[in-house]
């Protein structure tokens, strides 16, 4: 199931704040919550599930937005954005000391915001951690090779989105392509069947075939020569035959 981006907002502006809310919500994004301190931005993380933050640096707080932009680093695998009025030498180089994936400057306009969020995303997810991710766009449909706890990256259109390991049936091999199949979608990803194995959970997902790796928990039915997932008939090699009548008799 695709999930949009869930965004928090920290900002002690009440009226910014519900305008950068409304603009995210009409592109559509999905807000997990708006706060103005610090410890309630702690309190959301530590509670909710969040994939992207916009801090304000000054905060109705003892503690700064750039405090929060450290406790993100050190606690969290998610890019956050500095909003902020303040454009100054001395503010730009105590923010960067924690590493924010943007910086935005107030007042801006909802492309702005946009590309600030979709910049940030993508630097993330093909940072370093995606160990050489790659996307490609092929009909509007896209999807990245980045791996996130329970999930990874698909952008569709202009848009990132989650999609849970869980609902993955099997993904194909097709030349230099892959073609990762859920219940009811079918997306394209460039990466060798080797790699993206490596990226999906070892207890779930094994590879069937020189062609296929399969997610075990979508087996409908097994023969001599194939495994059936969601009506679609997926060859098997002799190994992978063994391992799973093995372990359906333990």
């Amino acid at each position: 199931m695709e999930q949009p981006i869930k965004i928090l907002i920290v900002e002690d502006n009440v009226i910014i704040a519900d305008d950068m809310q409304s603009m995210l919500e009409e592109i559509g994004y999905e807000i997990v919550d708006n706060v103005i301190v610090y410890e309630q931005a702690e309190e959301v993380l530590r509670t909710q599930q969040v994939d992207l933050v916009l801090i304000d640096i000054i905060l109705a707080s003892d503690k700064t937005g750039i405090d929060l932009g450290k406790h993100i680093r050190e606690n969290y695998d998610i890019p956050f954005i500095f909003v902020t009025s303040n454009s100054d030498r001395a503010t730009v180089e105590n923010a960067k000391t924690v590493k924010p994936n943007g910086y935005l400057v107030k007042p801006f306009e909802q492309q702005d915001l946009y590309t600030s969020i979709e910049i940030a995303l993508s630097n993330f997810i093909h940072s370093d951690k995606a160990k050489g991710g790659e996307s490609m766009q092929e009909e509007d449909i896209a999807v990245s090779n980045s791996v996130l706890k329970d999930s990874i990256f698909v952008k569709k259109q202009h848009l990132y989105y989650r999609i849970q390991f869980g609902d993955i049936q099997f993904i194909k091999a097709d030349n230099v392509y892959l073609e990762v199949n859920t219940v009811d979608k079918k997306f394209l990803v460039r990466s060798p069947l080797k790699d993206y194995l490596e990226k999906l959970p070892k207890n779930k997902f094994y590879r069937a075939h020189k062609s296929y790796i399969v997610n075990v928990d979508h087996i409908d039915a097994i023969n001599s020569k194939d495994i059936m997932i969601n009506n679609n008939l997926i060859p098997i090699s002799k190994e992978f035959k063994e391992f799973i009548i093995s372990s359906m008799n333990s």
